[in-house]
């Protein structure tokens, strides 16, 4: 790739720099490259004589001049090198670059993009994690959109990635849940005197619920004992709306390793082994009558409860017993992404890890924030325990999977999203998703009309693409030379919506290759050219459309 290529040339710019004495420091800075605005101000830019001239102790423009000096550019690959500005290096390349990207995208196909950062690192991603006790709403939507990607381009990068889905079985919440199907089943069996608590769950799902499992089970469940009926109604409940999770998940192209229990941390003693474990290192101690994890030590804001006065333990004993056990099983690192309303459980969560002795950075934590939908102009709102939410199955159902994984991933997680239905339905080149996907339709009608005329596909390694001079062409070549760069930035950074917006992108710069230039019907080299051009440009936005679980259609 040529970014590595030019990056090398400049690693052994600075060396021979240091060797010679003109760049007097013990250890040289990792080389950063950007792609300026324009390129009237070069192919790349670096900011590395800036970053060294404190250290050199000489202006930054004299040190990058330093370094221009060793820049070899007869023969190889820089055409020229510029100083710019207060010391940035500007560098243009000879214009045999761009043209060699494009077999070198053909040659690699499917692979395209793909790098090797994560060297087989075995790395968990946990999302969604939503409580059984109703249908997976919007909000759901956009962790699970923004968890599957994320986990999709760290296997892209070379990692061995596992999604995992953390079932909160545990706890009032639950039993909650299956008291309120209860008191609906018996209702529906015209029982007056029960009612569904105050706390409970209100939705009309709920009655659907007792609905099923009447039909399924019918009345014998009304004579078992008070507590044997609460806990296989729970029982009953909980699985139904798993089921149903795990439906709307696949049907929105999410798809699980691993699905684990909380009740499984209670019931093999994990809860209790991690008690013990702080007690007897010292991070855990008794006042009060409960257990109290002592997590000011190790940044957390106040000490937090783990066992309550009446011996139960709190949400915080589950969570670190439940990383305690994917520490066990090996994960590398690991990555969790909650909703917005869990923000002030991050401090407390990685003191409690570090109070196991696990490092700190083995556990990252990202947050979203919240997703509203807007139709008809107006923002839907919805309450889970009042009944009237929003089912992610609804917006999947109204827009389709692609366009709704599209539009949960189109701002970073750390954005409020705001999402157009109706926007999301067009079939017009103003809906995101719907532009993209044209743009690889497009590729294919183009390849389809040269093979209706009997024009044979060149192979591009064997043809001369020096044609391809036009503005719009070399545009779209600097496009597709930058995936990998953007595979591997929205690896490192945790961002996968940089490729909803590198998609828009490169399909708008297809869009505009395809209004200024004619592909069939120009001399047979400039054809030739042109094909090959839309062949590569076919295979990088398929790896696009493929990372985000987005389909790519031959016709639209």
């Amino acid at each position: 790739m040529v970014r590595e290529t030019l990056t090398s040339v400049i690693e052994r710019a600075l060396e021979e720099a240091r060797q010679a004495g003109e760049l007097p420091v013990a250890q040289l800075p990792p080389v950063e490259l950007d792609v300026p605005p324009s390129n009237q101000f070069g192919d790349f830019s670096s900011n590395v004589a800036l970053v060294l001239a404190r250290q050199v102790g000489a202006p930054p423009r004299d040190v990058a001049q330093r370094i221009a000096s060793h820049l070899v550019t007869n023969g190889g690959l820089l055409q020229r090198v510029d100083v710019a500005g207060p010391g940035f290096l500007n560098f243009y390349l000879k214009p045999t670059w761009l043209h060699d990207v494009v077999p070198e995208i053909c040659l690699q196909g499917d692979d395209y993009g793909r790098c090797n950062i994560g060297q087989g690192q075995l790395l968990q991603v946990e999302f969604v994690s939503a409580n059984p006790t109703g249908p997976l709403s919007v909000p759901h939507g956009r962790g699970a959109a923004i968890g599957d990607v994320l986990a999709r381009i760290l296997s892209w990068v070379g990692y061995e990635t596992r999604r995992e889905f953390y079932i909160n079985d545990a706890g009032g919440q639950v039993a909650r849940f299956g008291e309120s199907v209860e008191a609906c089943y018996l209702q529906l069996l015209g029982d007056t005197e029960t009612k569904v608590p105050d706390d409970g769950y209100q939705g009309d799902y709920v009655r659907d619920l007792a609905r099923q499992i009447l039909a399924r089970e019918g009345d014998r469940l009304r004579d078992l004992p008070a507590d044997e009926r609460l806990e296989t109604f729970t029982r009953l409940a909980r699985d139904a709306m798993l089921a149903q999770q795990r439906e709307t998940l696949a049907r929105f192209g999410v798809h699980f390793d691993i699905w684990f229990s909380e009740s499984e941390l209670h019931y093999t003693g994990q809860i209790d082994e991690v008690i013990r474990v702080l007690l007897e290192n010292g991070n855990a101690y008794e006042s009060e009558g409960a257990i109290w994890l002592r997590s000011t030590a190790f940044g957390d804001d106040g000490d937090r409860p783990l066992v309550r006065g009446n011996g139960q333990p709190t949400y915080i004993a589950a969570d670190l017993a439940y990383h305690l056990n994917k520490h066990r099983r090996g994960f590398q690192r690991v990555i969790d992404i909650w909703g917005p309303d869990h923000h002030g459980y991050i401090a407390r969560t990685k003191a409690g890890i570090q109070a196991l002795g696990i490092p700190a950075d083995w556990l990252e934590i990202l947050i979203f924030q919240h997703v509203s939908l807007r139709k008809d102009g107006e923002v839907v709102a919805g309450s889970k325990r009042l009944g009237n939410i929003v089912l992610l199955d609804e917006v999947i159902d109204e827009v389709g999977k692609d366009a709704a994984r599209f539009f949960f991933l189109m701002r970073g997680a750390n954005s409020p999203l705001e999402f157009d239905l109706d926007l999301a339905k067009q079939e017009a080149l103003e809906n995101p998703v719907y532009y993209v996907q044209y743009a690889h339709a497009r590729m294919g009608s183009i390849l389809r009309e040269a093979a209706e005329r009997c024009v044979v596909l060149p192979d591009p390694a064997q043809t001369d693409l020096s044609p391809l001079q036009h503005e719009s062409e070399l545009a779209l070549l600097r496009h597709l030379a930058e995936l990998p760069e953007e595979i591997r930035q929205a690896a490192i950074l945790r961002e996968p919506h940089r490729l909803t917006r590198y998609g828009q992108e490169l399909a708008a710069c297809f869009h505009a290759f395809y209004r200024d230039c004619r592909v069939l019907g120009e001399v047979p080299e400039i054809v030739a050219a042109r094909l090959c051009l839309v062949l590569a440009c076919r295979v990088a936005l398929r790896n696009v459309l493929t990372i985000l679980g987005v389909s790519a259609p031959e016709r639209m």
